[in-house]
């Protein structure tokens, strides 16, 4: 999954991608790259980002969805809290509601039942504004699973099919360095659940908390290829990522170092 963000104060690329031409000049590129799924966002959800208004959210992200369907074949997602936004952007092509409130809103299931997209619940501590303010946690592993499970049962209870539901740990979001490390190293327990997974560490702070050099995001692709690399030995679903190219390439050496004699070059 490549991000492309239209928000002019996302934490890794604000403001880069504000027009529709350096937006979809983006999107394609990461659509030629290898990237299975184009996740188009609006709303920054960095900590202590402030929300926008649906209005102004739907004004960045549907020219942007409407301008990239005709030229892709790739799946499409929204990542919106907003059931307004999810509605609107289904309708001009998106095939994915990323909620990183797990579809908290009032009548987000049902709606999300209604449209028949993909959902993808992600575990959020509080809110992007005060998320990072002194998370807390008796056993985080357990308590994102449970979570994640409860909200697929809602989910599930509101007609979403199961085979439409993804779960997200939510790396970065109300954690700490030591919880999300826990999550990472806890991945297959998120996997057991029995839910495609989606893992979104790319560029995240915590690299920078453990390696050298990473203190501004551009700089922690060698952190992100590593929680990647991790993800798929898990056996995640998806790995949300900025850099495309270079994940897919990681993740080729890694799955034919684990083929051995069986790999078969240009597969």
């Amino acid at each position: 999954m490549g991000v492309v963000n239209v928000t002019p104060d996302s934490f890794s690329d604000g403001g880069r991608l504000a027009n529709i031409e350096a937006a979809l000049a983006h999107a394609l590129a990461l659509d030629a790259a290898g990237a299975d799924i184009l996740d188009i966002g609006g709303e920054s959800t960095r900590p202590g980002a402030e929300p926008v208004n649906a209005a102004e959210e739907m004004a960045r992200t549907l020219p942007l969805l409407t301008a990239l369907r005709p030229k892709t074949l790739r799946r499409l997602s929204i990542d919106t809290c907003k059931p307004e936004v999810a509605e609107a952007a289904v309708r001009v092509g998106a095939d994915i509601w990323n909620d990183v409130s797990a579809l908290g809103a009032p009548g987000a299931p049902d709606l999300a039942a209604r449209l028949g997209c993909e959902v993808v619940l992600m575990h959020m501590q509080g809110e992007p504004r005060t998320m990072q303010t002194s998370p807390h946690y008796d056993d985080v592993l357990a308590e994102v699973c449970a979570f994640l499970e409860a909200r697929a049962g809602i989910a599930l209870a509101a007609g979403v099919a199961r085979e439409r539901i993804w779960l997200d740990p939510g790396i970065g979001f109300g954690k700490t360095l030591e919880h999300n490390l826990a999550l990472l190293a806890g991945l297959p327990a998120l996997v057991g659940l029995g839910f495609p997974v989606l893992l979104g560490a790319s560029r995240k702070r915590f690299i920078a908390a453990i390696g050298p050099g990473g203190e501004d995001p551009g700089d922690r692709l060698g952190g992100s290829l590593a929680a990647a690399l991790a993800g798929a030995q898990a056996g995640v679903a998806a790995v949300r990522v900025h850099d495309v190219a270079q994940t897919v390439q990681a993740l080729e050496v890694q799955a034919a170092i684990a083929a051995g004699g069986g790999f078969s070059p240009g597969r």
